[in-house]
Order: C-alpha cells, then structure tokens, then sequence
C-alpha cells in the first residue's frame, strides 16, 4: 500500500532531513538500521574499493555540472513561489492589495484566469514590460500549462530576471515563480557528498514490465500520478538482492526515485533520484550510486517532487552520492 505524501514526509521527517521515526520503512530489520544508521553512516566514508585518480575526477566534473544546473539563473535554486489557483480570474503581483501576493516581481502584473476547462488567459497591467517565450509582450494571451508538448509558456518580467509559468499537478493549477536575485540562489552553499567510491558503481539487470505499465507516484503536494513504469533494475548487495521501480520520463535514461537507510541519517530525509542509462546488451544496466542527488525539494520550499514508491523503499544504506543540503530555504 502506496503511503499518502504527508504521512511519508512525517515518517522519513522528508521535509526537514531530521531523524527518522522508528517505523519508516516498514521492513525486516528496520528497527536495528534506524538505531544504528547514524554510525552505519559515518563508518562508511572510506571507499569500499580502491579508487583512482581518472575515477574521482570523472566525479568531479559530475558535481560540478550539477551544481551550475542548480544556481544558473533559472535553476531550481531560483524558485521563489508556488501560487496554487482557484478557478476564476485573479489579480496578482508584490504589492499587498493583490488576490495573489508574490514574493518578488512587478507590483502588478495584471490578472489570470484559470477558466473551468483548464486553458488559463492573462492579462497583464497596462504599462509593465512583459515577454512571453523571449518575445515582447503587447496584450492579453493565453498560457500554455507544463502538460502541454511544447511546454509551458515562459512569462518573462525584471528584464528577464523572472520567469513566471503555469504547471499542474494532478487537477491543480498553480503558478510557480523564479527569479535570478531568489535569496536560495545567491545565499546557495556547496552541496556535500559521500566519498566518491568506485564500489558504489554496480551492475544490475533489468526486468521489463509488459509494455504500458505504470506505477503511482505520489509528491509531496498531496497528488497522484500515474507514471510510465518500463521495469525495473535489480542488483545485489553484500549478497543481498534489491530491486528498484524505474520510471520512464521520456528522454534517454530511467528515473530512480529510492529511499534508503541514510535518509535521515546524513542524506535528505525523502528519498534521492538517479539517472540510469536504458539497458544494454543482454538487459545489463551500470548504476552509479556516486550520482545520486537530492529532490528539487531539498534546496527549495516551492517544488513539486515525487516521493519514493513503496516499492523503492531499500533495506540498505546507500553511502554514496549526494547529502543533505544544509542551506536554509
């Protein structure tokens, strides 16, 4: 049984990264882990296996990609609000007297409204300078919703400082604003990882699902969606077999989203993501657990991320990859 978004936020203290409470995982043994894991953590920094040079620089230049994703100027980093809509028209903007206050942005940018089949028309304050997708803005328009395929509708404000778009999550609409002055942007630390450890680099084989499946998903907004579910990857450990639900977003690689005996316990506390390459000759696929990396939601209060399914929920601690962020959002 899937667990609702809240009680699973509670149980894995998701949202804070604090302590974890004694029946997370729900699985043999998780008792004995969850006394022990903040030992288990530290114990493990040393690699299991002997690393080299080519290796560690390799990740390196993994991190330091990851961080310029999350700091450019409209990474995840910039994320300063997340505005849910009612259906009607809204007036919305910085200063007080809108229906709608955002934290950053024109005083006025005009108003939305989110019409009861789900197309959503603004239209923007006289006089306030306004581009949609680079281009300027001279009238009222409708926006396009990230369900869309070409995208969402960029909303463009401060010179190109803002970028205000439409998304929605299961039957929710809401507005989600960025701006490259957002304080978890300029105020952003480095993100702290375990030792790169070439142990962690493990081959696993990959089960196909009959074409069509899907898995649900739940974020932590409090939603379900149903996501394409292709297979997933099973791998051993210490002579111990672990499997993991894989999701297919479309691109070039499978999305793992997992919980482990370290969240909590020196990663973030609501599971981490892992991109896998789509499976090679004979169903072999590498999993490089060095690249796992925090949610959206570990830098951000405004993201939408998914939780780990049941499923995913592993009796191991995966002491590898990325830890809880520190930075205050």
């Amino acid at each position: 049984m899937l667990l609702s978004p809240i009680v699973f936020c509670l149980a894995l203290a998701a949202c804070g990264g604090g302590e974890r409470s004694e029946s997370d995982l729900d699985a043999p043994g998780a008792g004995a882990a969850a006394a022990s894991g903040t030992e288990a953590t530290a114990e493990a920094q040393a690699p299991s296996k002997p690393t080299s040079a080519a290796f560690i620089g390799e990740q390196q230049v993994w991190r330091d990609e990851r961080k310029a994703n999350l700091t450019k100027p409209d990474g995840w980093t910039s994320l300063v609000g997340l505005h849910w809509l009612d259906p009607g028209p809204h007036y919305f903007g910085s200063e007080p007297d809108n229906g709608i206050r955002l934290a950053m942005g024109p005083g006025h940018f005009g108003m939305i409204d989110l019409k009861k089949n789900g197309s959503v028309r603004f239209v923007p304050e006289r006089g306030t300078a306004f581009t949609l997708d680079d281009q300027p803005l001279k009238g009222a328009t409708a926006l396009r919703i990230d369900t869309d395929p070409v995208g969402p509708s960029k909303l463009g404000f401060d010179e190109g400082k803002g970028i205000l778009t439409v998304i929605k999550r299961g039957d929710r609409y809401a507005l989600r604003v960025k701006h490259s002055d957002a304080p978890t942007r300029s105020g952003f630390k480095d993100i702290p990882y375990w030792q790169a450890d070439a142990g962690w680099v493990v081959d696993s084989k990959f089960v196909a699902h009959p074409p069509g499946k899907t898995i649900a998903i739940a974020n932590i907004v409090g939603t379900t969606e149903q996501v394409p579910n292709p297979g997933y990857v099973e791998f051993e450990r210490d002579g111990k077999s672990y499997r993991i639900e894989a999701l297919d977003e479309g691109g070039d690689e499978l999305f793992l989203v997992f919980a482990d005996r370290t969240n909590g316990h020196g990663s973030y506390g609501a599971g981490r993501f892992l991109d896998a390459p789509k499976p090679g000759i004979g169903g072999r696929v590498m999993l490089d657990f060095n690249k796992s990396y925090n949610p959206p939601c570990a830098f951000t209060a405004f993201a939408t991320c998914p939780l780990p399914p049941q499923e995913n929920r592993l009796d191991l601690a995966i002491t590898a990859g990325e830890k809880a962020y520190a930075g205050a959002h």
